[in-house]
């Protein structure tokens, strides 16, 4: 028999809400971790990307802020933007018949706007720690002395090195007396050191992460290939598993059989009603390491006339979500991004995960190709491999517990180099509208930013410290 949200003590209100968004019943992690949440309880919960974390926390702080409803209620911290965002989405779906009020604090974002919509005192704080600290250490910083609830979604990313000192700050400006939930897609060591150290003694634990770190309907390929042409073989295989290639081609070689204005109507039918279809079943994610070759790549594909979209961290947060909301709309076939995108973020239905650049951590590469294969569908992981990234595959395959298969078949070296005069000269092209485009200047400032920030805080942090020995 299913349970309902009824059964795990969520409000009927809530639970209406729920159906109208055609959420009926509640996923593992949900009907395991929202009654010790409404009981009190700290709460860790781990399961894949994708089984309703979100709602996991985000239904039992409504449920509870409905009945004693002030600001800020609920603290949501979180390692990206984009995953802030889609965050706070839910909670405004969730909690639109009760007018929650949501205020999203985050890089890319006018600081003084943000400080506004603090002072609003709105119920829930969705934010990046960075950001957020930031705004404690204004001259009128946002009270969050009572705050009931923090989350921290992702938590094992956010447990990273880079995070650390902006989450400390900001538990130290917490209250003791609080609820503190942890979710993440992985279990590990940081977080088992943190549920020591940060939870109440009776936390409850949900661990659903598989044994098994990639699934059996996901195919993983390697393409061992030299450094110097690596840039050749992605866009062969932009070319190649883009559906729109394929599709173009198609449509102008029967326009051009079909004759008379009868047959042409017809065609012209039968391409309107069979495309969509078509096109919908193939889009691919391609990984890059820093934001600067997402850039490059994005060009040099655009240069050959593929149609992709970027994502990372440079981007105005306009431009990442507008890129974002095409992929998802399928006006995309093609994201290219940093890690920014590997994890977190509703993304649906991928079906091919691109390594150009394996990624230092087997982790890391076990969340990327979690973008593909999911809920039972196939899909297809493709890494470049160089003579540089033979121990980073071999740490790959060995955490994983499966050897990849060589796709060299599939992309023939005499096929691809047929590209390479092409591609070289879109790089060049590329390179000059980065140039142009002032790109490197940016990565330099914003590197000598993010060092007198740093110091700046520092200073702030000692100043702080120094007084309160006084």
């Amino acid at each position: 028999m299913l349970i309902s949200f009824l059964n795990l003590g969520v409000d009927p209100w809530l639970v209406k809400r729920c159906e109208l968004l055609g959420i009926r019943h509640p996923t593992p992690v949900q009907a395991n971790c929202i009654p010790p949440i409404l009981a009190g309880r700290d709460v860790i919960g781990c399961a894949q990307t994708g089984s309703g974390k979100t709602a996991a926390f985000a239904l039992p702080i409504l449920h509870t802020l409905s009945k004693d409803p002030y600001g800020p209620y609920a603290l949501v911290l979180t390692p990206t933007r984009e995953l802030a965002f889609q965050i706070a989405d839910q909670f405004n779906a969730f909690g639109s018949s009760m007018a929650v009020r949501c205020a999203v604090i985050v890089g890319g974002v006018d600081m003084l706007k943000q400080s506004l919509a603090l002072q609003q005192r709105p119920h829930i704080i969705v934010a990046t720690p960075g950001r957020f600290h930031d705004h404690l250490l204004r001259a009128n910083p946002p009270n969050i002395s009572l705050v009931k609830y923090v989350v921290l979604d992702e938590a094992d990313r956010l447990l990273d090195v880079s995070f650390a000192k902006d989450l400390s700050f900001i538990f130290d400006k917490l209250p003791s007396k609080r609820q503190t939930l942890l979710f993440s897609a992985t279990m590990t060591a940081n977080l088992d050191r943190l549920e020591q150290t940060a939870l109440s003694d009776d936390a409850f634990r949900f661990d659903a992460t598989p044994s098994v770190k990639t699934v059996e309907t996901l195919k993983q390929f390697y393409l061992f290939i030299p450094a110097q042409v690596k840039m050749t073989y992605l866009m062969y295989l932009m070319k190649m598993l883009d559906p729109t290639e394929e599709d173009e081609e198609e449509e102008q070689n029967s326009r051009k059989m079909v004759k008379g204005r009868k047959g042409k109507r017809d065609l012209e039918k039968l391409l309107e009603a069979a495309t969509p279809s078509k096109r919908q079943m193939r889009s691919m994610m391609i990984f890059v390491s820093t934001c600067k070759m997402c850039e490059l790549v994005g060009e040099i594909g655009n240069e050959l006339g593929t149609k992709c979209v970027t994502l990372h961290s440079m981007m105005s947060q306009n431009r990442r979500l507008a890129a974002l909301g095409k992929f998802k709309s399928g006006l995309s076939h093609i994201l290219i991004s940093t890690d920014v995108a590997s994890r977190g973020l509703d993304i649906p239905e991928v079906d091919v995960v691109l390594n150009f650049d394996l990624p230092r951590d087997a982790d890391d590469y076990i969340h990327r190709v979690g973008r593909t294969a999911r809920a039972g569908r196939s899909g297809q992981a493709i890494s470049l491999v160089t003579q540089h990234d033979i121990e980073l595959l071999q740490n790959i395959e060995a955490k994983v517990g499966k050897k990849m298969e060589d796709y060299e078949s599939d992309a023939p070296e005499k096929k691809v180099l047929k590209l390479l005069n092409d591609v070289t000269t879109a790089s060049r092209v590329a390179k000059m509208k980065l140039t142009e485009r002032g790109f490197d200047d940016k990565v330099h400032a914003r590197k000598a930013k993010r060092q007198e920030q740093r110091g700046n805080k520092n200073k702030k942090l000692k100043t702080n410290g120094d007084t309160g020995k006084q």
